[in-house]
C-alpha cells in the first residue's frame, strides 16, 4: 500500500482540564507519542480567549508574596493598598492611558504595583518589556530580590518562565524570556542596555536617581522611551520615583505635565471628600503620639484608626488638565500608608527629628511627603565671610589631615587653591596660587608640575604634599590630558563639570578619552572624571552658612560643626567675592517646565570653581566614605590629638594676634616657600604610599 493510500488516523474525544479548574471536550487525534496530552492541553489553552482581567484583578488572583521580598507574605491583596488599584488598572491593555507617572513617598507599595504589571504582561499580555533602574547593580539586586521570588511563588508565572540554568540563555539575571515576549532589566547608567531592543512596555523605576546622562549619550529616560516609538498607541510607560529637588526632579516635571490626580478620602465625621495634606496633621507640642488629622471642612480631628475605612472609600480625582490626554499622573504621601506601615505618629516623630538639619529635612520632605525640596542657593554675603576669617597657627591647622587642590585653566593663567580636609569634611583654605601663562605656555605647565612636589607645614611640625589635584578640562582639554598623563593619574585627576544634581554619586568615572601626546593621538589615552558641580556648590554654600560656636560654647568643649569652612585672614575681598559669585535660580523652559540652574552674579568665579574641584578630589580619595577607623589612623599618622581633645584649638589661635599669618593672598608660582626653622619631616598618609 502506498503512503498516499493510508487510511486516516482514528479520532477520539479527549477531555482537557484548564487552569481555572473547568473541563471541556475537544476533538483531537489519538496520538501515541509521549507528551500528547501536554500538547493537546497547550493547544487548547492557546485557542481559548484569555480572561478579561485588569492588572489589579490579576494580582489578586495569581500573585503571591514571598517572605524574601515582602513584609507581609502570602496572597497579594489590592484591598490592603486601595490607592494602587487605579494606578495598576491604568496599565491594563484596555485602559486608554499610555503614560503613567507616579510621584510618591517611600514605601507605599509602588514597586510591588510595578511587579504586578510585570507578572500580568508575562501571563496575559506578552510582549517586549524593558525595566530600568538607576544602575545595573540595582537591576541585578531587583532581579534576585524581587523578580525571582515573583516568578517562583506565582504558579501562573512559574510555568511560563523557564527556571534559571547555566545552559539556558532564556532566563538570566537581566533577561527573562517567556512565550510571546521578553523582559530585559538594565541600569540607567548603561547606554548599551537602554538601546538594546524595541519595547512595548517600559517600567522606569526611581527616575530621580538616574544619572544626568547614560555613558554621556543623553538623558536615560529619553533613550529608554525611544525604544517604544514603533508601538505607537499600544505602548505603556510607567514612571515611578520619590522626588528630589525642586526644578530638577524628573518625576515632578512628569507629574506637572499630567492631569495631577490626588487620592480623595471621606471625613468619617462630615463625609466631605479631601486629599490629605501634611499641614493638617496636628499633634500636641512635644507629643507626636497624639498625632491626628484635622478635617479640611469641619476641622474635627480624625484618629488614625479611621484610615482603613477612609482608604476603602477613597477615589482618585484629577486636579489639572494634561496637554496629552493619554498622560495620567498620581501623587501620594506617606499619610496614606495602611495601618501597620508608616503611622501618623512616626511621621510626626521623623519630622520633629529633622528640624534644624537641612539634609534631614530634605529627606523627610522627599520620603514622607513625596514632595520636592527647595534648595537654598542664595550666595552668602562676602562681607560676612570676611568678618569670620581666622589666623592659622601654621600653614595647615591641627585639624587638617590631608591636602587636595583644584586647578582652573584660564587663557592667560592657571589658578590653584589648596584645601586641607579633616573629620566631618571640615576644610581649611591653605594656599592660593596664580601661575602666569595659559595652556599654550610650557613654563606654566612646568610650574604646575613643581607644585605637585611642594609641601606645606602642618601644625605638628611635619609637612604635607598634595594628595590629589583635580584639574578642569573645560578649556584646552587636549593640553590638560597631555599634562595629566605625563604626571600620572594617581596624583592628578582631570575632571569635567556636568550640569544637574547627583547627590548619590556626585563624581562618576573614570571614563577613558583619547589624548594627543607629542603629536600622536592615543586611543583611551587619558582618564576623565565627571563632576556634578551643582551638588558641590550647594554643599559649599550650605557649609559657608554654618555658624561657629561662641566663645562660651568653645570653652565648654563644643567643636566646630561638621563641614565648617575655615578661611585664613589673608583671603582678600576679590577671592571672597569669587567664592560667592553664583546663585541658584529657577527658570522655565519653552514647555513651561521649571528647573534650577546656577547663574553668575559677577564675571570671575575661579575661587568657587577651584573649591569644587578640590572637593571632587577629596570625594575621589574616598573621604565621604571613610569610617572611624580610617580617620583615627590618619590622625595617628599626622600626630595630632583626637577631635574631642583639640576642639576649639583653632579658634584660640585665631584670637591670638601674636600668631603670624600664613602668607600673601596670591603667592606667585616660583616664589621661594617659607622654610621652617627646624628640619621638616614629610608626612605622607599611608593610603597614598
Amino acid at each position: 500500500m502506498s503512503e498516499t493510500s493510508l487510511p486516516p488516523s482514528p479520532i477520539s474525544r479527549s477531555r482537557l482540564t484548564h487552569d481555572d479548574g473547568t473541563d471541556d471536550e475537544d476533538v483531537a487525534p489519538d496520538l501515541s507519542l509521549d507528551g500528547a496530552e501536554d500538547i493537546l492541553r497547550a493547544w487548547s489553552r492557546g485557542i481559548r480567549p484569555d480572561p478579561n482581567l485588569t492588572v489589579s484583578e490579576w494580582a489578586d488572583k495569581h500573585r503571591w508574596l514571598s517572605s524574601r521580598a515582602a513584609a507581609e507574605p502570602g496572597r497579594y491583596r489590592t484591598a490592603r493598598t486601595p490607592y494602587l488599584r487605579e494606578i495598576m488598572d491604568a496599565l491594563s491593555p484596555g485602559h486608554p492611558a499610555q503614560r503613567i507617572s507616579f510621584m510618591k513617598a517611600a514605601q507605599v507599595g509602588a514597586t510591588e504595583a510595578g511587579n504586578n504589571w510585570i507578572g500580568f504582561v508575562i501571563h496575559h499580555a506578552p510582549g517586549p518589556m524593558l525595566a530600568v533602574l538607576p544602575t545595573v547593580e540595582m537591576a541585578k539586586r531587583a532581579s534576585r530580590g524581587r523578580l525571582d521570588p515573583l516568578i517562583a511563588d506565582s504558579p501562573a508565572l512559574r510555568e511560563r518562565v523557564s527556571p534559571a540554568r547555566s545552559r539556558d540563555a532564556g532566563n538570566s539575571m537581566l533577561s527573562k524570556e517567556f512565550t510571546g515576549g521578553i523582559l530585559v532589566l538594565t541600569g540607567a547608567n548603561s547606554a548599551t542596555g537602554l538601546r538594546s531592543m524595541p519595547a512595548r512596555y517600559l517600567f522606569l523605576d526611581e527616575i530621580d536617581a538616574y544619572p544626568p546622562s547614560a555613558d554621556e549619550e543623553g538623558d536615560p529616560v529619553t533613550l529608554a522611551e525611544a525604544r517604544s516609538t514603533t508601538f505607537a498607541h499600544r505602548r505603556k510607560v510607567l514612571l515611578v520615583s520619590t522626588p528630589t529637588i525642586r526644578g530638577l526632579s524628573r518625576i515632578e516635571q512628569e507629574f506637572e505635565a499630567s492631569d495631577q490626580r490626588r487620592f480623595f478620602v471621606p471625613c468619617p465625621h462630615c463625609g466631605v471628600m479631601q486629599w490629605l495634606e501634611f499641614e493638617r496633621l496636628r499633634w500636641e507640642k512635644g507629643r507626636p503620639e497624639t498625632a491626628a488629622y484635622a478635617c479640611n471642612a469641619c476641622d474635627t480631628l480624625i484618629a488614625e484608626h479611621h484610615k482603613t475605612a477612609m482608604l476603602e472609600a477613597g477615589e482618585w480625582r484629577a486636579t489639572a488638565t494634561a496637554a496629552d490626554p493619554h498622560h495620567v499622573g498620581y501623587h501620594l504621601s506617606a499619610l496614606y500608608s495602611p495601618i501597620g506601615w508608616k503611622s501618623w505618629e512616626q511621621i510626626a516623630r521623623e519630622w520633629l527629628a529633622a528640624q534644624g538639619n537641612d539634609e534631614m529635612l530634605r529627606a523627610a520632605r522627599n520620603t514622607l511627603l513625596g514632595e520636592t525640596w527647595v534648595e537654598r542657593g542664595e550666595a552668602p554675603e562676602w562681607q560676612r565671610l570676611a568678618d569670620r576669617r581666622e589666623v592659622y597657627g601654621a600653614q595647615i591647622p591641627e585639624g587638617g589631615l590631608f591636602l587636595t587642590a583644584g586647578a582652573d585653566i584660564q587663557k592667560d593663567r592657571i589658578e590653584v587653591d589648596i584645601w586641607a580636609w579633616g573629620r566631618g569634611l571640615q576644610s581649611w583654605l591653605v594656599d592660593h596660587i596664580v601661575i602666569p601663562g595659559g595652556p599654550d605656555c610650557p613654563a606654566a605647565w612646568a610650574e604646575l608640575t613643581k607644585l605637585l612636589g611642594h609641601t606645606w607645614q602642618h601644625a605638628n611640625g611635619a609637612v604635607m604634599p598634595i594628595a590629589k589635584l583635580a584639574i578642569d578640562t573645560g578649556y584646552e582639554a587636549a593640553a590638560v590630558y597631555a599634562w595629566a598623563r605625563a604626571q600620572g593619574f594617581e596624583q592628578v585627576v582631570p575632571v569635567k563639570g556636568l550640569e544637574g544634581f547627583n547627590r548619590a554619586t556626585p563624581v562618576s568615572g573614570p571614563t577613558f578619552v583619547d589624548a594627543t601626546v607629542g603629536g600622536k593621538r592615543l586611543r583611551r589615552g587619558a582618564r576623565l572624571w565627571s563632576v556634578a558641580t551643582a551638588t558641590f556648590k550647594i554643599e559649599t554654600y550650605r557649609f559657608l552658612r554654618l555658624e561657629r560656636p561662641t566663645d562660651e560654647e568653645r570653652a565648654a568643649g563644643q567643636p566646630d560643626p561638621p563641614g565648617m569652612i575655615h578661611l585664613p585672614d589673608w583671603a582678600d575681598s576679590e577671592w571672597l567675592k569669587q567664592l560667592v559669585a553664583e546663585q541658584l535660580v529657577t527658570v522655565r523652559n519653552k514647555r513651561g517646565y521649571a528647573r534650577q540652574e546656577w547663574q553668575k552674579l559677577r564675571e570671575r568665579n575661579e575661587a568657587l570653581d577651584t573649591r569644587v574641584y578640590a572637593r571632587a578630589a577629596a570625594w575621589i580619595m574616598g573621604a565621604d566614605r571613610w569610617d572611624e577607623r580610617m580617620w583615627r589612623q590618619l590622625e595617628e599618622q599626622a600626630g595630632v590629638a583626637p577631635p574631642v581633645a583639640d576642639a576649639g584649638g583653632t579658634a584660640a589661635k585665631a584670637d591670638d594676634p601674636s600668631v603670624p599669618t600664613n602668607g600673601p593672598p596670591a603667592r606667585q608660582a616660583g616664589a621661594p616657600p617659607t622654610t621652617p626653622r627646624r628640619k621638616r619631616q614629610t608626612y605622607t598618609p599611608r593610603f597614598m604610599r
